[in-house]
């Protein structure tokens, strides 16, 4: 019975991780392709990397996009760890549920009815749409996911090593940036890369916001596959996949490292 069901949960998982990452291996295969056909294999080529950096519709569009993730992402960072701080250190203060409520609200909140918000927030103000609205945009749903990840890491932190700090002459300041960020960095980092991520992949949202020269990645990307997917495509989503591996891949050794390197000192000074 347990070898039973031993070959059904490792078959589950096998199934479950093809179903998952099979079409994205299929991607990342068709991106060199000899053969303009994306489904009918003609042998090894990289030609279609070539052509993708001269077509510069693409090339803009992710530039966009870049500028857009590296920019709203710090600011949500920023803003997320803020938030995160006061809702986990200050828990009485008034109109602490509404803050809590407003910072949370677009982890459950359709991203049209977000997009079509602030859209309408954008005219009523009289707001030229471009890459000023689309960046506010992304920075205003990706903050709330920072602002989870880094309480999650505030809720277990020790708050006895600052107060050893500020007893030892420290100012508040000088004890969050020396102690307490260092110490929930690798939270910090997380939700930074989440943000990044979530603004790489965001359609519906900057859709409403974007304007004239705004056009984000995914954008002309939806807007050339409703005339047929290209081996272009397959190349610019394959270069995106990378980019989002070794991202995590570093990140991940970068906690690691400070995580050895946290036990080493625990260590020392036990």
């Amino acid at each position: 019975m347990a070898g039973t069901w031993g070959r059904f949960n490792i078959a589950a998982l096998v199934l479950g991780f093809a179903f998952l990452y099979l079409p994205i291996v299929l991607l990342i295969i068709f991106s060199f392709n000899e053969s303009r056909l994306v489904t009918v294999w003609a042998g090894f080529s990289t030609k279609w990397y070539v052509q993708l950096f001269s077509n510069q519709g693409l090339m803009d569009a992710a530039w966009v996009t870049a500028r857009v993730a590296l920019l709203s992402a710090s600011v949500a960072t920023v803003l997320g760890t803020m938030a995160a701080l006061a809702l986990t250190r200050y828990t009485r203060f008034r109109g602490r549920i509404l803050f809590s409520g407003m910072v949370f609200a677009p982890l459950v909140m359709p991203e049209v009815i977000t997009g079509l918000s602030l859209l309408l927030l954008f005219v009523a103000i009289n707001f030229d749409r471009g890459f000023a609205t689309v960046t506010i945009a992304h920075i205003t749903f990706s903050m709330c996911f920072v602002a989870v990840v880094v309480q999650s890491r505030l809720v277990s932190f020790d708050r006895s090593l600052e107060e050893a700090a500020l007893d030892l002459g420290a100012t508040p300041t000088r004890a969050f940036f020396q102690v307490t960020l260092p110490v929930i960095m690798p939270a910090v980092v997380s939700g930074w890369m989440l943000a990044f991520t979530l603004s790489l992949d965001d359609l519906v949202i900057a859709s409403f916001t974007s304007g004239p020269g705004a056009t984000t990645l995914p954008m002309k990307i939806y807007s050339q596959v409703r005339l047929g997917v290209t081996p272009e495509i397959n190349a610019i989503c394959t270069i995106l996949i990378g980019i989002v591996t070794v991202g995590v891949i570093a990140a991940s050794l970068v906690n690691k490292r400070r995580e050895v390197l946290r036990r080493r000192d625990e260590a020392a000074y036990a």
